[in-house]
């Protein structure tokens, strides 16, 4: 099966994390098959049947950054919609409680296939200068202390 087999034509949900410290966030750059470019994103990946959201979020943070983390509130959630995408992302905030940050892989994938290509602590106020996605999310995660003053979705 192709990557975009996995993607296309089908609804994704996938469950994000927001890790905040020092007023960096730590963002993935990943390899979008939506836009065929390099994009930052926070880390996170697909949710699957059965899988609490919570559990998910935990395991998807240990793959891609290797570290293990505490799952709180609901902060944003996004639709992305151009077809033949689509998927609905929901963002939680989460707070570190082990391990050190370093890139993972998608063992759902091969090496020759990782769209994982960074990862990296990014200034808040940089956002902007970055190929950064979903754009919604910039502005709560650049007002990260009045967060719950904006809707979630």
């Amino acid at each position: 099966m192709s990557l975009d087999q996995g993607f296309i034509n089908k609804l994704r949900v996938r469950i994000c994390g927001l890790l905040i410290q020092n007023d960096e966030v730590l963002l993935a750059q990943i390899h979008s098959p939506i836009t065929d470019k390099l994009v930052w994103m926070p880390p996170g990946g697909g949710l699957t049947f059965g899988e609490p959201m919570k559990d998910c979020l935990k395991r998807e943070f240990k793959e891609e950054t290797n570290l293990s983390v505490e799952v709180h509130e609901l902060i944003h959630v996004n639709e992305l919609l151009r077809k033949p995408y689509h998927a609905v992302e929901c963002f939680f905030e989460v707070k570190k409680t082990g391990g050190d940050e370093k890139l993972g892989k998608d063992p759902e994938l091969s090496w020759d296939r990782q769209l994982l290509h960074d990862l990296e602590w990014i200034p808040l106020n940089k956002l902007k200068e970055i190929e950064f996605a979903p754009s919604g999310l910039e502005e709560k995660l650049q007002h990260w202390d009045q967060r719950f003053k904006y809707p979630v979705f």
